[in-house]
């Protein structure tokens, strides 16, 4: 056998957070900027950087949209379901100045139809530090702002991106199993399923990364054993629901994921996240005995009682 990934997920998992692993692992970042400057949105711009996590130097990917987006997704109370909405003030804020500010930038040029079946989950509310990844739109502003898109025209976005056929396959098969979850939780059909918070453009921006990143490793194995998720409340665009939220939980039902809750309050595992890890996983078990070739640490933007790193190994196994 050659190389194997493992995705030790023991502070959650959301895009943004795999992204940033995979580059820290080796991942071809050239491939993963290719693929994202050819995605026909505008608006965005994807910083690739170093930070500190609980003492360690890790990765951090981000996709950071224009001001009019804003979402305040670092609004720790608002998202728990306690406080205020955070139009005008950012008092409430945890102290991680824009890390937690991606926003749900819209792609496409339909207006918000809000039809049935829109994602509620999405990457409504991704541990910016515990899992990771934003795109989350709350209820209140701009809603009226932002768009809804189903799967063809998300197909069509990642058709457009200049990476591999199977790196576009990984892409398409991510955003399949979130749409199947979705429906299952909104009780509508898959193709009524139109994407709100997932839709945006900072949640394909991640998917895209992953993509690119996991094809260019070239590894025939990957290893999800398990995943870490808090506990408590978050809040979507239709209200507060509880963590793990309906999507991630339809998703581990779906694909046989292991979650392992933690005595923390938010939500670690992100939709995306778990179907990245749904998507990629060939196995749950490590080899019995393995040598470490490249590590790769990704850091989460939110403040919660975790380390907010995932941490990708490439391995290979010892006979």
């Amino acid at each position: 056998m050659g190389s194997v990934l493992w995705l030790e997920c023991s502070s959650g998992i959301s895009g943004d957070m795999c992204a940033a692993a995979l580059l820290d692992a080796g991942a071809d970042e050239q491939a993963v900027r290719r693929a994202l400057e050819s995605l026909p949105v505008e608006g965005f711009e994807v910083r690739i950087t170093r930070v500190v996590k609980s003492g360690l130097d890790v990765c951090d990917f981000d996709v950071v949209l224009d001001a009019e987006h804003e979402n305040h997704d670092h609004d720790m109370e608002y998202l728990h379901g306690a406080g205020r909405e955070p139009g005008h003030s950012h008092e409430g804020a945890q102290a991680h100045a824009h890390e937690g500010a991606r926003a749900n930038e819209g792609v496409g040029d339909q207006a918000h139809a809000h039809p049935q079946g829109c994602s509620c989950e999405g990457d409504h509310a991704h541990p910016r530090e515990g899992a990771g990844a934003p795109a989350h739109l709350h209820p209140h502003e701009g809603a009226q702002a932002h768009e809804h898109r189903g799967m063809a025209e998300i197909a069509a976005l990642i058709d457009a991106a200049d990476m591999t056929p199977h790196a576009r396959e990984i892409a398409r098969e991510v955003f399949a199993i979130i749409a199947e979850a979705e429906a299952q939780a909104h009780g509508v059909p898959v193709g009524e399923v139109h994407f709100h918070e997932v839709g945006a453009v900072d949640s394909i921006a991640d998917v895209v990364a992953v993509a690119a990143a996991l094809d260019s490793l070239h590894v025939e194995e990957v290893v999800v054993t398990e995943l870490a998720e808090g506990r408590g409340t978050v809040r979507c665009q239709h209200g507060v629901i509880p963590v793990p939220v309906p999507a991630v939980v339809n998703i581990a039902a779906a694909h046989g994921l292991v979650l392992r809750v933690l005595d923390v309050r938010g939500e670690l595992v992100t939709p995306t996240g778990a179907a990245v890890a749904a998507a990629v996983r060939t196995t749950d078990k490590l080899p019995e005995r393995f040598a470490v070739k490249r590590v790769g640490m990704g850091a989460g933007k939110r403040a919660y009682e975790t380390p907010g790193i995932l941490r990708a190994l490439v391995i290979e196994p010892v006979e």
